[in-house]
Formats: structure tokens, sequence, C-alpha cells
């Protein structure tokens, strides 16, 4: 590792901690912690939505997939975009201009006003787990990258660097922290790809015949891919933008419904075509490289996603490479630093907030910051049991979408809130999802566990409705007014 590489990163990572620092000191009460003071503007917002949704995770996986398949790996973020613009239309108004919503802090906040407390409840521990598991992506996808880039650091030594920089930033400053370096390391990170990355990796392995001579044509086909995975990705990621507990908290934060909107139109446009087609272009390239004998790596037994690090270890000159890994490092914290917020908000809030009688703004942050660092930990342990990015981002995905989609399209937009009917719903989904994810071999028609899920979920919600035609309708309470 050159010193001057070095540096950079240490400096970097110096530099988030002081904004973490800077905005425990401007946070005045839970408003502030949680949902940012209310009145964020469009683009931060969206910046921070892309960063958080594609953050680190998927830019190592995108690399994995464009090594893999080429192109093609393009259209997972095509999921998101159709995602982030039907979450725009039609989740947004609902949510957002809805006064009983006003004072909301977290999702499962949503489902004890529609339902009961049963139901929120159970609802902050299907989301609290399933942010859980995919903060631990978002560390394991920053030491893949560390690793990969740097051979002195170890996977875990890099996995425990990490884990301590996006807790502790985190811990101190809250969403606020989060957004605004969210917005910085977003534009840090497409600097890096179009002003660094992508050039150097081109003209490294060869240019445009060298590349087209070294890859077969599916490489950069739009259509090398079953219509399964993309059925897949799209049963998985597009729910997410109705139940993800990290955009509830970035709806809330937005200053009105025209902002949110906003805002997620620019997420859906960065997420699809341009993050797409830049992670798997350098992935792809990668795959030249390796196929050309530039780097010293066996292909049998290389990992897909230690590629594009691998890659970059090799083209890019020191200083220059200090400053990719500061843009790889920025995606990894956007995405680490907001699921780590959005599982503490469901335990402080919606787990324990009931129980504990907790006086005054102060002593509420000061819980909540220890729920985030306890979480924390337990993210870094966990990451240190796993071992491919993709693989463990998409079952947290898939695991919150089973439980959760069903029940809160049922309450926002039906009539039929049914307590009984959401509680029995999240948990055949996500039992359903769980158990056949440990089914070794292919599923009916090679679908995803996650389709099954939400198939149970919903014949389990029509079911008890039907059967419960008598039971008197949830009554809503003047939540707002607490």
């Amino acid at each position: 590792m050159h010193y001057i590489d070095l540096g950079i990163f240490v400096g970097y990572m110096v530099l988030m901690l002081g904004v973490g620092y800077y905005f425990m000191r401007q946070n005045k009460n839970q408003d502030d912690y949680y949902v940012g003071g209310r009145n964020i503007g469009s683009w931060h917002i969206g910046l921070s939505v892309v960063a958080t949704d594609v953050g680190g995770g998927f830019s190592v996986g995108l690399g994995g997939l464009g090594f893999v398949m080429g192109l093609s790996g393009s259209w997972m973020l095509f999921t998101g975009l159709l995602g982030a613009w039907l979450a725009a239309v039609i989740l947004i108004p609902r949510v957002k201009s809805d006064p009983a919503f006003a004072k909301f802090h977290t999702f499962p906040q949503i489902f004890e006003y529609l339902f009961d407390r049963r139901v929120g409840l159970i609802a902050a521990v299907i989301s609290f787990l399933g942010y859980l598991g995919f903060t631990s992506s978002q560390l394991l996808a920053g030491a893949k990258l560390a690793s990969g880039t740097f051979p002195s650091i170890g996977l875990y030594e890099a996995l425990i660097m990490m884990g301590v920089i996006a807790v502790v930033y985190t811990v101190l400053g809250g969403l606020k922290a989060v957004i605004y370096t969210d917005t910085v390391q977003w534009i840090i990170l497409m600097l890096g790809f179009i002003l660094i990355g992508l050039p150097v990796a081109y003209f490294h392995v060869g240019g445009w015949e060298s590349i087209q001579q070294t890859l077969p044509a599916s490489y950069f086909s739009l259509s090398n891919l079953r219509w399964q995975d993309l059925a897949n990705w799209g049963i998985t990621i597009i729910p997410i933008w109705f139940i993800g507990m990290t955009l509830y908290q970035r709806i809330f934060a937005s200053r009105d419904v025209a902002s949110a909107k906003k805002a997620w139109f620019i997420a859906g446009f960065f997420e699809w075509p341009i993050m797409a087609f830049m992670g798997v272009s350098l992935g792809l390239l990668s795959k030249v490289a390796f196929e050309q004998g530039l780097l010293a790596i066996d292909l049998d037994v290389i990992d897909p996603e230690m590629g594009l690090p691998i890659l970059l270890r090799t083209v890019l000159p020191p200083g220059i490479l200090g400053l990719m890994m500061a843009a790889y490092f920025s995606a990894v914290l956007s995405t680490a630093d907001s699921c780590l917020m959005a599982a503490s908000g469901n335990l402080s809030t919606d787990v324990f907030g009931g129980w504990l009688n907790l006086k005054g703004e102060k002593q509420q942050i000061r819980f909540s910051q220890l729920i985030t660092l306890i979480l924390g930990i337990l993210a870094v342990g966990l990451a240190l049991q796993m071992t491919n990015v993709l693989d463990l981002m998409l079952y947290s995905y898939a695991f919150m979408v089973s439980g959760l989609l069903v029940p809160i399209l049922f309450g926002l937009f039906t009539r039929h809130r049914n307590p009984r009917a959401a509680i029995l719903s999240m948990v055949a989904g996500g039992v359903v999802t769980l158990g056949l994810g440990w089914v070794d071999g292919e599923l009916f028609l090679g679908l995803d566990p996650n389709f099954f899920g939400l198939l149970a979920s919903l014949a389990m919600y029509l079911l008890v409705t039907v059967l419960n035609r008598d039971y008197k309708q949830n009554k809503i309470k003047e939540y707002a007014s607490n």
C-alpha cells in the first residue's frame, strides 16, 4: 500500500467522523436525529436515496454481475428505477400528505396506526432483522474492496475497520449526518467512476477492439439473461420501495409532497441507466483483464466480486487509487449508515419506546445512540460469517418484502385493515421465504423464495379477512395528537 493512498483513505475517514461530530452538536431532538428535522430539499434527499439503495453493496454486486454476464446485469437496477418511480406516483402522495403521519419517525409506526400495537411491533422486528442483514452486507462490501485493493489488509481486519467508521459517525450524527454525507459521497463516487475508474481501466485492457476480441458477444448483449433473473430481481427490489424503513425516513424528512416526489424521480434516473451501466462496465473490464492475463489471479478460484477491486489495484497509480477507493468507500458508508439508522429506529422507537419511560429529548437521543452502537457491533459479527455481498443483500430484502408488502398495501390503500390478517400474513410470508431459502436446488420455474412468500402472505391476508367478515374494523386512533 502506497503511503499516498493510505493518507487519502485515512483523511477521508477522519472527515466522515468530523461530519458525525458536527451534526451531533446540531441535533436537538428525535426529529433531528431520525428524520433530519423534516425540512430537507429534493436533491439532498434524492442523492441520499440512490446512495442508500445502490451503495457499496450493489456497486460491488454490479461489478460481480458484469464479470459473470456483462451488460445484461444492468437490468437489476432497472427494477430499482421502476420501484422508485412507482413509489413516487403511488406511495408518496398517500404517506406525505396524510396529517396523521406528520409526527412519525419510523415505518412500523404506520403499521401501528393502521392496525394496532401488535402489528406495529411485529413489523418492527421484521424490519430490524432485514436491515441488520443489509447493514452487514454493506460492511462486507467495504471489506472486500479494502482487502482486494490493499493486499496488506486482510478481509476480517478491513471488516472491523469499516464497521468502526460507519458505526461511530452514524451514532454521533443521526439522519442529518447520513443524508448530507450521502450527497457528498455519491458525487465522489460518480466522479470517481466517470473520471478515473472507467477511462483508466478501458485503456489498460487495450480499448474497444481488444475488449471485443477477448469476450464473447453475449457480454455486450442486453438479453444475456433468463426471464427468471429479471422476475426475481423485480419481485425483490421493486417492493422494497414500498416497505423500506430507510425510504420512509426520507419521505418524512422531505419538506413536502412535491419535493419528495422529485427526489424519488432523481433517484430512479441515477439508478438506471447511470449507475447500472457504470457498475457492470467496470465488472466487464475486470473480466477482460483477467482473460488477458493482465492480473496474476487464477480464474477458477477468484470471487467475481473481488475482480473489480483487484483490477483497480493493478491499473491505478498511487494517489489516484486512494481517490478511487475513497469513492467506493463513500458508497459503502452511504448505505451502511442508513440501514443502521433504520434498524436502530425500529428497536429504540417501535420495540422499546413503548416500554421505557425516557424523560427528555437528550435522554431519548442518548438511548438511540446506544442502540445504534449495539446494532453496529452485531452487524459486524454477522458480516464475519458471510461471504457473498449480493446474496446477503437480496436475502435481507426478500425477508422484509415477503412479510411487510401485503399488509402495508392493504392498510394504506383499502378499508380492509384487519390486525389478525396482518399478523398472520406477515408470519406466513416470512416463514415461507426463510424456509424455501434453505432448500437445496432450484424452486418451481426457477423463481425466488420471495415469490412464494408473497403468494403465501397474500393468500393468508385474504383468507383471514374473508373468515372474519364480522370482525370489527380496527378503529383508527388519533395518533397524530400524541
